[in-house]
């Protein structure tokens, strides 16, 4: 008898267990499992930087464009390579930075958009350019961007003792456009290129061979740029 009672205890106590709906178990779920909110700011306490964090959401949600005519300014900065290789009254240094000037600007000049095509005095810009200084440059000479490159060359290392009849150089130029209303930069690139050749019967020596061959490497990446310059101008 006392089990009897018992068990009709149990069965009663189990009946009156309540069951908490299926809606309400999936609404606990999803938000136990709701995602973070968005990072839409920086979270980093930057005290050296130079521009304000509000700044940096308007210029990064904003449309841009250059202007449909162009004065073109062109800086080029110089490597600590460059400035090893060379003296500044090298007569042949002096020869192959023209040549690179002459072909930039005759590439920049293959765009309709560009008006006109000139190099900042070296008087304007310091030893040591920042980004602010280069664009004062450039305002006092009224351009509308400024073109700022650097070159490295050199032979690679087998090639150097001269002991083969070839010598091959490379050359990595970078370049970049800085827009000088906005201070943004619109273009970037990085083109590295290499050249092969022996010495010519001219040359007096293995020198005045490898200064030709690694300003050809220097050339071709001058070439391309120039034409992945001119297809930005198309589309831009």
């Amino acid at each position: 008898m006392k089990y009897a009672i018992f068990l009709i205890l149990i069965i009663g106590l189990s009946s009156c267990t309540v069951t908490q709906p299926m809606a309400n178990q999936r609404y606990e779920a999803q938000e136990y499992y709701a995602p973070d909110p968005p990072i839409t700011k920086s979270l980093f306490d930057d005290k050296t930087s130079t521009i304000s964090e509000e700044n940096i959401q308007k210029i990064l949600d904003g449309n841009y464009s250059l202007p449909n005519n162009l004065r073109v300014s062109l800086v080029k900065l110089e490597s600590s390579q460059s400035r090893r290789n060379y003296y500044w009254n090298d007569e042949e240094y002096l020869k192959s930075q023209q040549q690179y000037l002459d072909l930039f600007t005759a590439k920049f000049k293959q765009s309709p958009r560009v008006q006109k095509v000139t190099k900042i005095p070296d008087l304007l810009i310091s030893t040591h350019p920042t980004f602010t200084n280069i664009r004062e440059a450039a305002v006092r000479t009224q351009s509308d961007i400024v073109v700022i490159y650097s070159i490295d060359s050199d032979l690679y290392s087998k090639y150097k003792l001269f002991s083969k009849s070839d010598i091959k150089a490379f050359a990595t130029t970078q370049l970049i456009i800085l827009d000088v209303r906005t201070g943004l930069i619109p273009f970037s690139t990085m083109v590295t290129k290499e050249y092969q050749s022996k010495r010519q019967k001219n040359e007096l020596n293995n020198s005045e061979a490898t200064n030709r061959i690694k300003n050809e490497a220097v050339l071709l990446t001058i070439q391309e740029i120039g034409d992945r310059i001119i297809q930005f101008l198309k589309k831009e």
